[in-house]
């Protein structure tokens, strides 16, 4: 191996991921200078990296990262749940989220380089998914919950109020997890949406054969028992059922809120 040694190989190998011969091959056609041979590595491997793009990434992470004020969210997304549990990727998405708390979400662009590092030692199809940063107010306090999995998150919320607590929040953001509201109110609910819903009860409840007179009653209880299941103010707290969201805030009012749910 003119030009280098065996040495230089396994260290090539264990700085690229790259597999033996792919290694040799790189420092034989850059006349054995490491450097070239890891871009050469690097150029190759984005090619590979590039073919995989269509593949499905429906596992990954979130990362959050957070100061007194701010809280930034990233996803991270692979192939397989045994990339997603990996040091590597794991570290990637924790260093993703820094970067958006600190510099906003434009700044990612600047971990392009090592994002297709992972792509390349990983061997998969990863991509940065969602990403959010809250940065809250004066009056306005920020919480977040995460849910682990086996020493990653697959479902994260960060939850903004108006008045009330820290610790409010964190509740709120639990409620969040796992009841997924779609909404936080029913304002917010397209109006093409709650037609359709409409006209689906409407269709239900005279096949049952309702009184014809009782309809319009039964119908709006029914739009009532939709709008419980999409919109955050109106479910039932998790916690105590027989309290609406709405109730335990005692006043407090949710700004807004931000969910992330590997998979979906």
């Amino acid at each position: 191996m003119a030009g280098f040694t065996a040495k230089d190989v396994q260290l090539l190998r264990q700085e690229t991921g790259a597999g033996i011969m792919d290694a040799k091959n790189a420092l034989t056609e850059c006349d054995g200078d490491f450097e070239k041979a890891k871009t050469y590595l690097r150029e190759k491997g984005v090619a590979k990296s590039e073919k995989r793009a269509d593949r499905e990434n429906s596992e990954g992470t979130i990362s959050l990262a957070e100061t007194s004020d701010t809280i930034a969210l990233v996803e991270l997304k692979c192939e397989t749940d045994f990339v997603a549990k990996s040091d590597s990727f794991l570290k990637f998405a924790d260093a993703a989220a820094e970067t958006v708390l600190q510099k906003g979400e434009d700044a990612l662009t600047e971990l392009k380089d090592e994002l297709d590092e992972l792509r390349i030692t990983l061997k998969e199809n990863i991509a940065i998914g969602r990403v959010a940063r809250i940065a809250n107010s004066e009056d306005s306090i920020v919480g977040s919950y995460l849910h682990m999995q086996s020493g990653r998150c697959i479902n994260a919320v960060v939850v903004e109020l108006n008045g009330g607590s820290k610790e409010l929040a964190h509740d709120i953001a639990v409620h969040v997890a796992f009841a997924k509201p779609a909404y936080l109110s029913r304002d917010e609910v397209p109006e093409e949406m709650v037609v359709a819903e409409r006209q689906t009860l409407e269709n239900i409840s005279r096949n049952e054969g309702k009184p014809e007179a009782a309809l319009p009653k039964i119908i709006e209880g029914r739009l009532n028992g939709f709008y419980k299941e999409i919109c955050l103010l109106e479910q039932p707290y998790v916690k105590d059922e027989k309290k609406s969201i709405k109730e335990i805030l005692s006043g407090a009012q949710v700004k807004r809120f931000i969910q992330i749910i590997i998979g979906q």
